[in-house]
């Protein structure tokens, strides 16, 4: 019987091995034209049952058994490298109120602020007048 049961194990195990590596949870880089790179990270679940018995029988030795598995891969997160080196993490659904991810969202709007005023004030002819 022992034999049997190592050989279900095995298997499933092997199987399981195959669904289940690094590239599951760490995925490939995407590369978007503008130079940014995207990674996505999940969340690798799996659960395994097996069971098996020895049957009598009269001439030759009787098994039944089996075994399953179950794999759930759910993404988390994107890592996001821009092309300048900047590197930011994009959470999916990590939130647990809609005022928790306002909060987090506020130094990186309040940078996207700057940004956007520096831009105008470089791009105002009057103010390189009046810098003169």
């Amino acid at each position: 019987m022992s034999n049997s049961i190592e050989g279900v194990l095995g298997v499933s195990m092997e199987k399981i091995r195959e669904m289940v590596d690094v590239n599951t949870i760490i995925g490939d880089p995407i590369s978007a034209p503008n130079g940014t790179t995207i990674i996505p990270v999940s969340k690798v679940s799996f659960g395994f049952a097996s069971g098996g018995s020895d049957l009598p029988a009269q001439a030759a030795e009787k098994f039944a058994g089996g075994a399953g598995a179950g794999v759930t891969v759910k993404p988390q997160a994107f890592i996001v490298i821009k092309n300048d080196g900047d590197v930011e993490l994009l959470e999916l659904g990590g939130k647990t109120s809609p005022m928790e991810g306002i909060i987090d969202s506020i130094p990186g709007l309040i940078g996207k602020i700057k940004d956007i005023v520096g831009k105008k004030k470089d791009d105002d002819p009057e103010s390189e007048e009046e810098s003169e």
